[in-house]
């Protein structure tokens, strides 16, 4: 119960950052990626402040740690090679975001609002993410089924 309770506030905390910084708003997203026109740098504040907070909390006091504070294990990343995977999925994602001027966390988020434009965006992504890892879930079988033949 305590581990849901502590998901349970930090998606209250993220949500409500989210939202006071504005980044669940399409236009300002736009406005933040349109770096050749009116650009607007804000959110570049919110990004530089998240990381103020995020680099000492995770060097100090994450990374030290084997376990969680709730005790459950830490699921770092281990690959860090860059791959053509890796920049397919940045530039679909990036395209993405720019095109909707919105991503994955803030859209999410603006479920709540009941739009039925962000309803439509979060039911794509669910199609994207859900076609994407049956392709490539059928690709790593195929690759895996010819290297033990």
């Amino acid at each position: 119960m305590k581990n849901k309770m502590v998901a349970l506030l930090s998606g209250v905390l993220f949500g409500a950052g989210l939202t006071i910084s504005g980044m669940v708003l399409p236009a300002k997203v736009v406005g933040f990626l349109d770096v050749a026109g009116d650009w607007d740098m804000s959110l570049a504040f919110v990004m530089g402040g998240a990381l103020l907070i995020f680099m000492p909390g995770y060097f100090y006091l994450v990374k030290p740690r084997s376990r969680s504070v709730s005790g459950g294990e830490f699921m770092l990343p281990s690959y860090q090679k860059i791959d053509l995977r890796l920049i397919t999925g940045a530039s679909v994602f990036g395209v993405g975001w720019g095109l909707a001027g919105i991503c994955p966390g803030p859209a999410i988020v603006n479920l709540v609002t009941g739009q039925t434009g962000i309803w439509m965006f979060f039911a794509a992504m669910m199609v994207g993410l859900g076609g994407t890892s049956f392709v490539l879930c059928k690709l790593q079988t195929d690759k895996t089924a010819k290297q033990t033949a």
